[in-house]
C-alpha cells in the first residue's frame, strides 16, 4: 500500500483552519463575556431584593415574631427562592409608590395594587395573585339593601381619593340620585368600625378588608358586590430586560400551581371564628384527659424551674398547639408551644418539636418577657400583658400602652389598655406607633382565651385531685371499717358489750 505524504499546501490549509477556528472560539467567549449582566443577575450578585409596600392589614406588618402579612409572606417566598435578602421600604402614598417604581428606585411594589389599566403606562403588572371585589356593607339593624337602586337617599361612605369613590361616580350616570361621602384621612377599617356602631348607612369596602375585619365589627354585613373582581398584582418597571419580572412570574405560577398561595391566603383572610358548640367542648375534654397527661411532668419541670404555673404552660401550650408535639404553621412556628426558629435559637432551644424543648423553651421565654415588663405593672395586669407579648411582642404591647395612655387611660392596667390595643389596626394610630400596624384584637383574644383554658384545666386538675383523694379515702375507709368490725366482734365475744361505738378517722 502507497503511503503519501500530505503537500505543503494542504498542511498549510490545514493550520490555517485551525487557527480560524480558534480565533472564532476566542471571538465568541471574549462577546459572551462583554453582554451585560441581565437585571436577575445584577440583583443577585447585590443579594438584596427591594420591595416598596405600605404597612397595613392586608399587606405587612410587625408580629410577635417580625414581620409578617399577606403580600409580605408572598414577597419572602420569592425572595427566598432567589437566595436574596428582602428590604421592605414603606411608602403609603400611591402615587410616589408608582413613581419610584416607573424610576426604578426599587425592584417592585406589592401592596394590595390593582392591575388597573390607568396604572400601565408607568408600570408593568405580574399574573394576579387574588381578586378583590368592592362591595357594600350596612349596619344589620337596619334592612339588607338589594341593589344600587335602594341607596337612594341614603348617605355611603368611601375613603377619600379611591379606586371606591371613582366606582360610585362610574355608577352615578345610571343612577342620578346616589350620594356619597368621601372620608379624608380614613381607610377601610375605620368606615367599618362606623357601621357597625350605626354611625353610618353604609359604605364601600374591599372584599380583603371584610375578610380580615368581619369578625371585629360582626354588626357591619355585606349587602352585595358593587364591582367585579378586579386582579391584585405586583408592579415592576417598564423595561427591555424583564429577567427578574420573569423570576416573578415563575415564582407566583409555583406557589399557584403547588397550594402555598391558597395556603398563605387561607392563614390571613379566611380566620373562620365561631362560638364553641358542644361538639368542639368534648373535643377539648378528650384532649384534656387524652393529650395533656403526657406532657404534665415536663410542663410542671419547667414551670418549676421559671418560676410559673404549669397549668399556664399547658392552657398556652392548648391555644397554641392543641398539644400536638409536632404542630407547624406555614409562617415557620412549630411544636407545642409554637417556636420561631429565632426564638427558640435565643432560648437554646435545638429541636422545637421536641415537646420537652419546646415546652422549657416557652416557659423561658414567657420568664423572660414578664421580667421586662415595667415594674409597675404588677399582679393579674402583668401576666395578662405578659401573655399579649408572647403573643404580639413588647414592642406592640409598649405601643399599646402609650396609645393608652394618650386616650386618657392606665397603660398599667390590662382593662385599659386592651380597650385600645384594638385601635392600632386602624391607620390614624398605628402610623403614629413605633412599631406600625398590629392586628390589635388578636392578642386580646389570646389572653381570653388562656385564661379560660386556664380556668378550665385548673377546675379539671382539682376534681381529678379531688376523685383521687376519695377513692383514696374510700379503700382506707373500708379497710378501717373492716378491722375496727373485726375488733369489735372479738372484743364482743371476749366483753359481750352491744354498746361500743366505732369510730372512723377520715384521712
Amino acid at each position: 500500500m502507497e503511503i503519501r505524504k500530505p503537500s505543503v499546501l494542504v498542511i498549510k490549509s490545514i493550520l490555517m483552519s485551525v487557527i480560524i477556528s480558534s480565533l472564532l472560539t476566542a471571538s465568541s467567549v471574549l462577546l459572551v463575556r462583554s453582554a451585560p449582566p441581565t437585571q436577575l443577575e445584577k440583583v443577585r450578585e447585590a443579594g438584596e431584593l427591594h420591595v416598596l409596600s405600605s404597612n397595613g392589614p392586608t399587606t405587612y406588618y410587625e408580629g410577635s415574631n417580625g414581620l409578617t402579612g399577606f403580600e409580605y409572606s408572598l414577597v419572602k417566598g420569592f425572595a427566598d427562592s432567589l437566595g436574596l435578602k428582602l428590604v421592605i421600604e414603606d411608602e403609603s402614598n400611591l402615587d410616589k409608590m408608582l413613581n419610584s417604581v416607573e424610576g426604578r428606585e426599587v425592584h417592585f411594589a406589592a401592596a394590595g395594587l390593582t392591575a388597573l389599566e390607568s396604572r400601565d403606562n408607568k408600570v408593568t403588572f405580574t399574573t394576579p395573585f387574588m381578586q378583590v371585589t368592592q362591595q357594600l356593607v350596612y349596619n344589620s339593624r337596619r334592612p339588607q339593601p338589594a341593589s344600587i337602586a335602594d341607596l337612594k337617599g341614603k348617605e355611603v361612605l368611601v375613603v377619600a381619593s379611591s379606586s371606591h369613590a371613582r366606582r360610585l361616580r362610574e355608577l352615578q350616570v345610571g343612577f342620578p340620585e346616589l350620594e356619597w361621602r368621601e372620608v379624608i384621612n380614613a381607610e377601610m377599617i375605620d368606615l367599618l368600625d362606623m357601621v357597625n356602631k350605626g354611625e353610618a348607612d353604609y359604605a364601600v369596602i374591599d372584599s380583603t378588608a371584610y375578610d380580615l375585619n368581619r369578625y371585629s365589627y360582626p354588626k357591619a354585613q355585606l349587602a352585595f358586590d358593587v364591582s367585579d373582581p378586579q386582579p391584585l398584582a405586583w408592579a415592576f418597571p417598564t423595561q427591555r430586560d424583564t429577567s427578574l419580572f420573569d423570576a416573578a412570574q415563575k415564582y407566583l405560577g409555583n406557589i399557584k400551581a403547588d397550594g402555598t398561595l391558597a395556603k398563605v391566603t387561607e392563614e390571613f383572610f379566611d380566620r373562620h371564628i365561631e362560638e364553641v358548640t358542644t361538639g368542639e367542648a368534648m373535643e377539648f375534654t378528650y384532649r384534656l384527659e387524652q393529650r395533656l397527661p403526657q406532657w404534665i411532668d415536663d410542663m410542671k419541670m419547667a414551670a418549676a424551674e421559671f418560676n410559673l404555673d404549669w397549668q399556664l404552660l399547658a392552657a398556652i401550650s392548648y391555644q397554641e398547639s392543641h398539644w400536638k408535639a409536632d404542630a407547624r404553621s406555614h409562617t415557620g412556628v412549630r411544636g407545642l408551644m409554637m417556636l420561631t426558629k429565632n426564638t427558640a435559637k435565643a432560648m437554646g432551644i435545638e429541636d422545637r418539636e421536641d415537646p420537652r424543648q419546646s415546652i422549657r423553651g416557652g416557659a423561658k421565654y414567657l420568664s423572660i418577657v414578664l421580667e421586662r415588663l415595667p415594674k409597675r405593672i404588677q399582679g393579674e395586669d402583668r401576666l395578662n400583658m405578659a401573655l399579649a407579648a408572647y403573643n404580639q411582642g413588647l414592642g406592640h404591647i409598649e405601643d399599646a400602652r402609650v396609645l393608652t395612655e394618650r386616650m386618657g387611660g392606665d397603660p398599667s392596667k390590662w382593662e385599659d389598655v386592651r380597650k385600645y390595643m384594638p385601635l392600632l389596626s386602624k391607620q390614624q394610630y398605628y402610623s403614629r406607633a413605633k412599631h406600625g400596624y398590629m392586628r390589635g384584637w388578636e392578642p386580646v383574644g389570646f389572653v381570653d382565651n388562656v385564661r379560660n383554658y386556664y380556668k378550665i384545666i385548673a377546675w379539671h386538675q382539682q376534681q381529678e385531685e379531688f376523685r383521687l383523694a376519695t377513692t383514696n379515702t374510700g379503700n382506707r375507709l373500708s379497710a378501717n371499717t373492716q378491722q375496727v368490725t373485726k375488733d369489735e366482734t372479738n372484743n364482743s365475744a371476749e366483753n359481750d358489750n352491744p354498746e361500743t361505738v366505732t369510730k372512723v378517722s377520715v384521712l
